[in-house]
């Protein structure tokens, strides 16, 4: 079959692979139907995730048709159409029943690299590196299902594919930020990012209670689809004073909530951004970029939770600790818990109040698939999200 591979940094390819196979009693196969580029992805073209070889296949936010059930699969049938959780997560074990499936304990099946990096390991992940368990990723013609009744979701037929590609993991992820985050009834809600996961994050504050949502980022287009898609407030950092806009529309106090969806390779305003690079790439100093997450430490109000949704893979330096703790604030992050999620958020979209397809502007072949991670990455043509179509 074909798939889109990682073969190098800031290299991929479309190439032949083995088509998947049933390899335990409850997995199984399906045919993509549509598989979107990530913002994590793109950390691991540029080489910050270990463990990727070349020739992996990438991907992990996906839909499609189920073509081949193993013999334990219960809740589906050939010809189901379902949305799959990005995360691999066995259902079962006691992260799993505790809905904190990004740290189960059976999904990952490579777990001594993260162990070693992290003291434990998570779960497995779609295309993901091998140390999130070298699973094939989802740009491909069919993917194999591991856990499918627990990680595989049957699509309403209210809900079209374009909607459903997006409960695989930026609505899950998204949702995660807002609810952990403790977002209740007349707060105040900061997102940085208003890529796909900022925007999902934005939207789930508002259906959660909120009473002002303000999303920052730079880039006019993405700016433009959170205010009019969502109908969050937005800030662009290169021309607004984010900390005093953030006090002024919060009653002086800062955000109740803040919602960090950028990750390790934050932008930074003015000379600061080349520091945060060099140290960055050094692996030394540093290896992920955290100036989103330092704002939105400092914007918070006292007393407030931060919650991390971009993906972190290492060391950081300049961290302001003493903020967090002399403002008394709760920092939460995780890899999305999409299997507690993706039930309601299906509901909520065939029944309209949770839209989704707008994040798809840039329909593609597999065949594209190295053109589209160049829209995607370098912000050309307004491309919010490119979208493979097998």
């Amino acid at each position: 079959m074909k798939a889109l591979c990682w073969t190098g940094i800031n290299e991929l390819a479309v190439d032949r692979v083995p088509d998947p196979q049933i390899l335990n009693d409850q997995d199984m196969i399906i045919k993509v139907r549509l598989s979107s580029v990530c913002g994590s992805d793109l950390h691991q073209i540029s080489g910050y995730i270990p463990a990727m070889r070349s020739g992996d296949v990438i991907g992990h936010e996906f839909m499609g048709e189920v073509v081949e059930i193993g013999p334990d699969v219960t809740k589906h049938s050939i010809g189901d159409r379902v949305v799959v959780c990005s995360v691999i997560a066995c259902g079962r074990c006691w992260y799993c029943e505790n809905d904190l499936f990004s740290a189960c304990e059976n999904g990952n099946t490579n777990p001594a690299i993260t162990e070693m990096m992290w003291g434990q390991h998570p779960a497995g992940l779609f295309g993901y590196s091998h140390a999130m368990g070298g699973f094939k990723g989802s740009h491909a013609e069919y993917v194999r299902i591991p856990y499918a009744d627990y990680i595989a979701f049957t699509i309403p037929d209210e809900v079209d594919d374009q909607t459903a590609l997006f409960a695989s993991d930026s609505a899950p992820t998204g949702w995660m930020g807002a609810d952990l985050g403790g977002v209740k009834e007349g707060d105040v809600v900061a997102v940085w990012g208003c890529g796909a996961v900022g925007q999902m994050a934005a939207r789930a504050a508002m259906l959660l209670g909120a009473d002002r949502v303000i999303a920052i980022d730079r880039f006019e287009y993405r700016l433009d689809m959170m205010e009019r898609e969502i109908g969050a407030e937005v800030l662009n950092y290169e021309k607004d004073d984010i900390q005093a806009e953030l006090r002024e529309r919060s009653g002086g106090r800062g955000p109740d909530v803040c919602i960090e969806a950028v990750g390790l390779e934050a932008h930074t305003p003015g000379l600061h951004y080349r520091y945060e690079q060099l140290k960055q790439q050094t692996r030394v100093l540093q290896t992920d970029r955290p100036h989103a997450l330092r704002e939105a430490i400092l914007a918070c109000r006292k007393g407030g939770t931060v919650f991390n949704l971009g993906v972190f893979v290492g060391l950081i330096d300049k961290f302001p600790m003493g903020a967090l703790m002399n403002k008394g604030l709760t920092l939460r992050a995780a890899q999305q818990h999409g299997e507690r999620y993706i039930p309601m958020l299906l509901e909520r979209m065939a029944s309209g109040e949770l839209k989704t397809a707008h994040l798809m502007t840039h329909p593609m072949s597999l065949d594209d698939g190295p053109e589209g991670y160049d829209l995607f990455k370098n912000k050309k043509d307004n491309c919010v999200r490119a979208v493979f179509q097998p």
